[in-house]
Formats: structure tokens, C-alpha cells, sequence
């Protein structure tokens, strides 16, 4: 990559150099040509070019003097010396003295004059008596030590640009180098790697955008270790009981009976609602959960959800309450039984969190193209170190809270996917009167979804 960029910035100044040695060398020998030979180091070069335009005007020479009377500054510093203007045969036709007009000069005279040329034509010659300082012999030395010149200045431009672009080469890969070290790390496992950020142009967004993915990453990684660390516990538990059970059946020390046999069931069917779960999380993760939809009515399906409830409500002495519902509320599409798996995963947590002599509220509401339900516990809240990770699976805000306390840490999870699946989402807050409030919306028109 770097010999790429050196390359192509030498190839760039290469073809600047050239093309600025052309471009200044002809402007410089019109430069030059004008002032040496055209009258420019006297000051000639406007009467010169006043002198061209009167004969191509006229067509002759007559009255030729008018345009040195009428150009006075054209004449620079020759004010008040002795001007020619000679016809194309060497024949004077304007002296400003008027000693030597009709006379007609030699030829070795006329090289060391100006030449008036039209139409790339000459038609005449301008000079002062004495002759110019310069001749056409002087021109070719000029314009040989000009090439010079501009040859020389063009191998130093060449040389420092080269060298500016091994040092623009060095500095712009700089930061290249930086991430490629950083990505061989990374695909070597090494998640803690991140590449400094410098300036603000686009390899920093890219840097930006690699650290972003990295963290990203990284991540994932924690959630996998722990996530594969909490699956570990939550099985351990229940098998450890049904060996336990087991073991003393086998021993003798408990008869085999019904009732001995009970714990093993239950732990069993512990394992496999945890199985469930997880099943269900895979699938909804890889958007592969197959939904059976169909026309609900959802304030009947909540009151059947939420009555199903009321018996450990009553348990628990806390007051469970479905508020009338807006009879607006239109028939929704979504599947049944999944909709009721996420309204138990919420009661299970409201009631889970809502003390003795608390409440649960559910309410349901018809907002612009969606239903939106919610349900408020008057527990003791979400703590707000918890609310960014309260969906995560196998989070529990109580660190001391164990399974059989209630829950495995994936009810939360699960109901959040399955809303995403139906086109919905589920949220969660602390309600400004007190407790935790979750809100589910659900797409009225859930057949685009």
C-alpha cells in the first residue's frame, strides 16, 4: 500500500513539474523576447505594439510620426534620444530628429532593430541610432541559460516533491497501519485492542467505527461467557436435586413411592421450561419463530391472562387490577399463545417485585396505529444502575435473588423478543408515582409486519 501511494504521488509530481517547466518556461521566453528584444528594456514595447496596430490600420508607413507624438510614454526611458522607424527595405520613414529620414541603412544595421510584424509578416524595423544592445545571437544564449534554468528549478521542485511524498506517504498510512495492527489482533482473539482516534477526517470514522465494533464485540463475548456461565447454574441446581432424590431412591433410603417421586418431576419440569426458554430465545434471536396469527380481541385475552393470576394475588395480599379498557381497542393479529406468554412473563415479574398490601395495575390504550398496554407494580422500582440491562438474559436487578426465589432471568428477554417479532417492543421504566412500569405496543395493522 505505501509503495502504491509513494508511486502515485511521484508519478503527481513528476507530471506537475513537467508541466509547470513547459508552462513557465514559454511564458518566460515571451517574457523575455518581449522585454530584451521587443523594446521592453527601453520601454519600447507599447510604441512597438502601437506601431504594429498603425500599420495594419493603414496599410503604409505614412504619417507614421503622429503615432510616436501621440505615445509619448510608450517611450519609456529613451525620452528625448534619437527613434527610427525603418520600411521593411531598410528604408528610414520616421526619425524623431528628422536628420536621416529617406536614408536607407545596412542590413547588419537592421538586425540589431526591432522587427514590426504583421500577420506574422515583417513590414518594418524600430530601433534608436546605435542600434539595440542585443542581437539575435544574444537571444539563443538567453534562451539556453533560461532552459537551464528552468530545468534545474524543476529537478529541486521534483526532488522536494518526492520527498514531501515519502513523508505524506509515511503519515497518511500511519493511521492504516494502526487498525491493521489492531484487526490481525482482534481476528487473534485479542478483544481489548482499540486504535487511537486522531483529527477528524475519514480514517478517524474509520478508527471511530472499528473501536465501536470492537467494544461491540467484546461485548457479545462477555454476554456469551456469562450467559454460558448462568445456563451452567441454572441446570446445575435442578439435577443436583433429582440425583439427590434419585440416589436416595436407589439407596433405599427413600421408598419408592408417588410422593418420594414428586421433587424429581418438578425439578424435571423445571429443566424443561428452562430449555423452553432458551429454545424460544434462539429462535426469536435468529428471527427463525414462526408466528400463528390470528384476529384477537385483546382486552378478552388480558382479562382471561389476568384472572388466571388473581388466585396468587390473593396469596400474596396484593391487589391485582385490569382498568376499563378503551373501547376503541380494535381486533389485533398476533399469535394467541405467544401474546399470553408475554403478559405472563409480565405479571410473573410484577408480582415477583410487589410486596404484601402492593398493587398491579394493567391498562390498555389505542394510540395512532398501535395498542399500547402497560402494567405498573408498586414495588420498589427499577434501580437505574439496572435499567439498560433489565432485558438481558439471566439478568436479575436483586443480585441476591436465586431460581427458586422466583424466575431464571429470561421471562423479560423473552417477552421483549417475541413483541419485536410481532412488529412491536416492549419497554421498561420506573413509573414517576413509584414501581416499575413496562409498556407493550402492538401493531394494529400487524399483517405488514
Amino acid at each position: 500500500m505505501r509503495v502504491k501511494l509513494f508511486l502515485s504521488f511521484t508519478i503527481l509530481v513528476i507530471l506537475s513539474v513537467i508541466l509547470v517547466a513547459v508552462i513557465a518556461r514559454r511564458g518566460a521566453v515571451n517574457e523575455v523576447v518581449t522585454f530584451m528584444f521587443r523594446g521592453g528594456i527601453y520601454g519600447l514595447n507599447d510604441l512597438t505594439a502601437s506601431l504594429e496596430k498603425y500599420y495594419q490600420r493603414n496599410g503604409s508607413w505614412a504619417d507614421a510620426q503622429s503615432v510616436i507624438d501621440l505615445n509619448p510614454k510608450g517611450m519609456g526611458n529613451m525620452m528625448g534620444q534619437h527613434l527610427l522607424v525603418l520600411d521593411p527595405f531598410g528604408k528610414v520613414v520616421v526619425d524623431t530628429q528628422g536628420s536621416r529620414l529617406g536614408e536607407i541603412l545596412d542590413q547588419t544595421i537592421l538586425s540589431s532593430f526591432i522587427p514590426l510584424q504583421v500577420n506574422g509578416k515583417t513590414v518594418g524595423y524600430f530601433g534608436t541610432t546605435g542600434g539595440m544592445a542585443f542581437n539575435v545571437a544574444n537571444q539563443q544564449l538567453v534562451l539556453q541559460r533560461l532552459n537551464r534554468g528552468v530545468i534545474f528549478a524543476g529537478l529541486i521542485a521534483g526532488a522536494l516533491g518526492l520527498i514531501l511524498a515519502t513523508a505524506l506517504s509515511y503519515t497518511l498510512l500511519r493511521p492504516v497501519r494502526e487498525l491493521t495492527l489492531a484487526v490481525g489482533e482482534l481476528a487473534k482473539g485479542d478483544l481489548n485492542h482499540r486504535v487511537a482516534i486522531h483529527g477528524e477526517d475519514e480514517l478517524a470514522t474509520l478508527g471511530l467505527a472499528f473501536n465501536h465494533m470492537a467494544d461491540s464485540l467484546q461485548q457479545v463475548e462477555e454476554s456469551r461467557r456469562a450467559m454460558t456461565a448462568d445456563i451452567a447454574h441454572e441446570l446445575r441446581t435442578p439435577l443436583a436435586v433429582q440425583r439427590a432424590n434419585l440416589e436416595a431412591l436407589q439407596d433405599g433410603i427413600y421408598p419408592l413411592t408417588v410422593e418420594n417421586l414428586a421433587p424429581v418431576i418438578e425439578q424435571n419440569h423445571l429443566l424443561t421450561h428452562l430449555v423452553e426458554d432458551l429454545r424460544t430465545l434462539a429462535l426469536t434471536d435468529a428471527g427463525q419463530i414462526e408466528l400463528e396469527r390470528s384476529l384477537i380481541d385483546l382486552p378478552a385475552q388480558v382479562a382471561k391472562v389476568v384472572e388466571r393470576f388473581q388466585p396468587q394475588a390473593a396469596t400474596q395480599q396484593v391487589s391485582l387490577i385490569l382498568s376499563s379498557p378503551d373501547p376503541s381497542v380494535p381486533p389485533i393479529l398476533v399469535d394467541p399463545i405467544r401474546l399470553e406468554q408475554m403478559l405472563t412473563n409480565l405479571l410473573s415479574n410484577a408480582m415477583r417485585y410487589t410486596p404484601a398490601g402492593g398493587q398491579i395495575e394493567v391498562a390498555i390504550a389505542t394510540l395512532p396505529g398501535v395498542v399500547r398496554l402497560t402494567v405498573h407494580d408498586s414495588g420498589p422500582g427499577i434501580p437505574a444502575d439496572s435499567l439498560p440491562f433489565i432485558f438481558e438474559r439471566f439478568y436479575r436487578a436483586d443480585k441476591s435473588r436465586t431460581r427458586s426465589e422466583g424466575g431464571s432471568g429470561l421471562g423479560l428477554a423473552i417477552a421483549r423478543n417475541l413483541a419485536r417479532a410481532h412488529g412491536g417492543d416492549l419497554t421498561a421504566t420506573n413509573h414517576a408515582l413509584g414501581g416499575a412500569l413496562f409498556t407493550l405496543t402492538l401493531p394494529v395493522d400487524a399483517q405488514k409486519q
